[in-house]
């Protein structure tokens, strides 16, 4: 159901962007960013916490979790172009950059982002009191000085401070994802911001065991990036056995960080599965 809601959600905001008359190349590189797409985590972080929180207003939600996907498939369409990772290959396929060229790839980046903060307005009009509070999160969660902006931006500076490169590259959009669910069904918030939180840091552990460990194939992308380009990874400073440890220590963090309400045995059950999906198959085969 919940797969169902992100992709109506999304396909209503991209038919806006991509009607006839608009540029053919680029209307075709951002559907192509966004369809088919992967796992959607965040999205489906947004809508479990709104869930979670009774969902009164779930055409809120579904604004929320689209813009949030939307941003998200906007920082990897940016992040793979050749002045970033260079990378040729996203979701085991071309990347936007590969397929349509840089200048379209960093337009469709840019049209992505725009489309994230009009669906908000238009599918929240009457919703007033939550269009506010809902894109400034999201903002927050892309921006300066701590979201995906300055994460991609640490990648320039000669010092990289794992934590804060971390919580901004990866942990603000899973923030800014299960506030969002909350502010969407009319909930404080403030407690949803710690699982949020903690679940990006699991999510960025297994990120960089994945790049150490997996293949290409397993990943949908290259492997191997942060050794390549240089950047810290939590694999490498931690060890394999050690990155697992972390890992499973932030997920049982993450769900217990989950508040008491009606939903949290269902969203604490997501949050494990998801943990269990991002192990790299070799380990989670040894382990079995």
């Amino acid at each position: 159901m919940e797969t169902q809601r992100i992709e109506r959600s999304l396909e209503r905001a991209v038919a806006f962007a991509t009607p006839g008359g608009a540029p053919p190349k680029l209307a075709a590189a951002l559907r192509y960013a966004v369809f088919p797409g992967g796992a959607r985590v965040r999205p489906r972080l947004c809508l479990a916490v709104a869930g979670a929180c009774g969902d009164p207003t779930p055409q809120a939600a579904d604004a929320a979790a689209a813009a949030i996907e939307l941003l998200h498939c906007a920082s990897l369409v940016h992040d793979d172009l050749p002045c970033f990772d260079d990378a040729g290959l996203r979701r085991g396929k071309p990347s936007v950059h590969a397929a349509y060229g840089e200048p379209i790839a960093l337009l469709a980046g840019d049209a992505l982002i725009v489309l994230a903060f009009e669906t908000i307005a238009r599918e929240c009009a009457t919703l007033p009191a939550r269009m506010g509070p809902l894109a400034a999160t999201v903002a927050r969660a892309v921006g300066m000085p701590h979201g995906i902006v300055a994460g991609q931006a640490w990648e320039s500076e000669a010092d990289i401070p794992l934590a804060e490169y971390h919580r901004a590259k990866t942990g603000s959009l899973f923030t800014g994802a299960a506030a969002a669910g909350a502010i969407a069904a009319g909930a404080d918030p403030q407690p949803w911001m710690a699982v949020g939180g903690t679940l990006g840091a699991a999510y960025q552990v297994a990120d960089d065991l994945r790049d150490l460990v997996a293949c290409d194939g397993e990943t949908g992308k290259p492997c191997g990036q942060d050794a390549q380009n240089g950047r810290p990874n939590a694999a490498a400073a931690l060890g394999v056995a050690g990155c697992v440890a972390r890992l499973n220590d932030l997920v049982e963090s993450a769900a217990a960080a989950i508040p008491d309400c009606p939903g949290a045995g269902m969203l604490s059950e997501l949050i494990r599965s998801e943990a269990k999906r991002l192990m790299p198959e070799k380990l989670a085969l040894s382990a079995a």
